[in-house]
């Protein structure tokens, strides 16, 4: 299976031949939120409907964490704590290094959000996520109504104030932050697209109020959602884009230019740079683990620079 290059820059990311290495497999339910542990050199993972954190380390799987609320996406902030986003309850939670935790967000304006899917924290402290409907169905977690009207993207700040940044969403689902952190993006598995958002330097949404953002790229699907549409999102530390699509992941450019596409055998979830020297690609099939030898290091979490 050989990877799609639609512009010659994309082979200086990702060789034409470079393999992608089934690690682990067989026991999972439903894995995503891949995030490397730079301290043990182990990479953690969620498996939602077992409600359990696994650790991936040379080869062997163990349990983590257990239970997590049905946990999801989990990043670290630039104090090393480690940020989960739960389905049910639905919250972010905040686990410290000391093991002291907290819930960061659960509520807006008196009412539940919906289900946090993924996470990303600022270098400041500002910490990002979306809030897409699913940990309320009985596939991603348990079925029950939204308090909320909307689907949004949210900025915890500094002091905990919570800050709507967009409720226009349908599915928002994977974001991540550029290099210099000036811009963050988020996609929406059902509308296709990756928008951006230009941040005030206290990484607040810049002008103060819920926006639209800006269209980086678009039409990210096909007739079949299961084969691949917008879920993870990362960036790498030039900027381009990474986002999961129909055969894989699909490359683009800062502009927005399609560069490529990383062909995979299954829907890829979510994925994470890792490994000694950051340039190791891990990708969450539904049950399967996988490993990518890049040529590129990955950009955007405080805690595995």
């Amino acid at each position: 299976m050989g990877h799609t290059a639609d512009h010659p820059s994309f082979h200086e990311l990702v060789a034409a031949d470079a393999p992608l290495e089934p690690v682990a497999s067989g026991g999972f339910a439903f894995i995503e939120g891949p995030l490397w542990d730079r301290r043990s050199g182990s990479l953690l993972f969620s498996d939602i409907p077992a409600s359990v954190i696994r650790r991936w380390q040379d080869g062997t799987v163990s349990e983590w964490r257990r239970p997590t609320n049905l946990s999801n996406a989990l990043t670290y902030d630039a104090a090393g704590s480690l940020l989960i986003c739960e389905h049910v309850p639905p919250g972010v939670r905040r686990v410290r290094p000391d093991g002291s935790e907290e819930i960061m967000a659960s509520h807006w304006q008196g009412r539940e959000l919906n289900s946090p899917n993924d996470v990303v924290a600022r270098t400041d402290g500002s910490v990002y996520f979306t809030d897409p409907p699913s940990g309320r169905t009985a596939e991603w977690g348990v079925e029950r109504p939204q308090e909320l009207d909307f689907q949004g993207v949210f900025r915890v700040a500094p002091d905990g104030g919570l800050e709507l940044i967009d409720d226009q969403y349908t599915v928002p689902n994977g974001l991540c932050l550029s290099p210099d952190e000036r811009t963050l993006y988020v996609n929406d598995s059902i509308q296709a697209v990756i928008r951006a958002y230009e941040l005030a330097p206290d990484g607040s949404s810049a002008g103060g109020q819920v926006s639209r953002g800006r269209v980086v790229a678009e039409g990210i699907r096909n007739e079949d959602l299961y084969d691949g549409c917008p879920d993870g999102l990362k960036c790498d530390v030039h900027g381009n884009l990474y986002c999961s699509g129909p055969g894989g992941v699909w490359v683009f450019s800062p502009a927005g230019e399609r560069l490529g596409v990383i062909a995979a055998p299954e829907f890829i979830t979510n994925f994470n740079w890792g490994g000694p020297d950051h340039t190791e690609l891990f990708l969450c099939g539904f049950q399967t683990l996988y490993r990518l030898q890049t040529n590129v290091r990955g950009s955007g979490i405080p805690g595995t620079r």
